[in-house]
């Protein structure tokens, strides 16, 4: 038995990167999904692509009755929710504080936090009714540690990851669980700024870059994926209000043996000389 059979999931920024990885995974474990994202014709082909299993729906996460139009269509599909994954994102304003448009900071909440908090305002009604269901939020590493991406962006994942918390919080009762995943660097059309390309347009991007974490390849949008679907499953009915980690190691820190270079002529005994005087 597949670990998602009869399970119904809504998967945002499904047509791609870390989306479609998750989609293509839900179905493979037997899961009906609906791809809601912006990306018309990709997620369009997804969806014929896996047959009966998903259907696509056109979203942009920051208008309430597009995502409230996505669950609807779940539940109208296949009569339940069980899932939602949040994921729907961008990299948001970039600069300092000093220089950011408001209207491009606000852009930024919109589409980072306010997305979530949509998908979870329609999908806990129905996951409330049945009396389960599953809510997974895409956080990021830069949410947890500081320097690991766009100032902004870093503040809006932060968010999310409370948002999942603090509403985890409140759902327990109902058997309802609430978790963000925090990626790494993954290699993604957004990640390798390749959006609208070919995806080998990936590949080509990161020839040559070097991974500063204890695991040192490159993060993929499975690894993404295969955590979505241990939170989509039963075998994490007693797992909530988490924010996990998903980095290759990246946030625990700077391996001491890479700073070797740095200290070649350091001696102890040079240094601390209580008899130097």
């Amino acid at each position: 038995m597949a670990e998602l059979d009869g399970k119904v999931a809504v998967v945002t920024g499904g047509a791609s990167g870390i989306g479609e990885a998750t989609v293509r995974q839900f179905v493979e474990e037997g899961a009906k999904v609906v791809i809601a994202d912006m990306q018309q014709e990709r997620g369009q082909n997804l969806a014929d692509e896996l047959g009966d299993a998903a259907v696509f729906v056109a979203v942009e996460v920051r208008q309430e009755e597009q995502v409230k139009a996505a669950i609807d269509t779940a539940v109208e599909n296949w009569g339940r929710l069980d899932c939602i994954f949040n994921n729907a994102g961008f990299g948001g304003v970039l600069g300092p504080v000093e220089d950011i448009p408001v209207e491009e900071f606000d852009m930024s909440f919109d589409v980072l936090v306010r997305g979530v908090f949509l998908g979870m305002k329609h999908a806990i009604p129905i996951m409330k009714q049945q009396g389960s269901g599953s809510i997974i939020n895409t956080g990021s590493i830069a949410a947890v540690t500081a320097g690991r991406g766009p100032l902004i962006y870093s503040v809006c994942k932060a968010a999310v990851v409370q948002l999942s918390k603090v509403t985890a919080m409140s759902l327990g009762e109902h058997s309802i669980r609430v978790n963000a995943i925090c990626p790494g660097y993954i290699a993604t059309p957004l990640s390798t700024n390749t959006v609208g390309r070919p995806d080998e347009k990936i590949e080509e991007r990161l020839q040559g870059m070097e991974y500063q974490q204890p695991i040192p390849r490159v993060g993929r949008p499975e690894d993404i994926a295969n955590m979505a679907l241990y939170l989509a499953s039963d075998r994490s009915t007693f797992v909530t209000g988490q924010a996990i980690v998903v980095d290759g190691g990246a946030a625990t820190g700077v391996f001491w043996e890479n700073q070797k270079d740095v200290y070649k002529d350091y001696h102890p005994i040079r240094v601390y000389n209580p008899d130097r005087g």
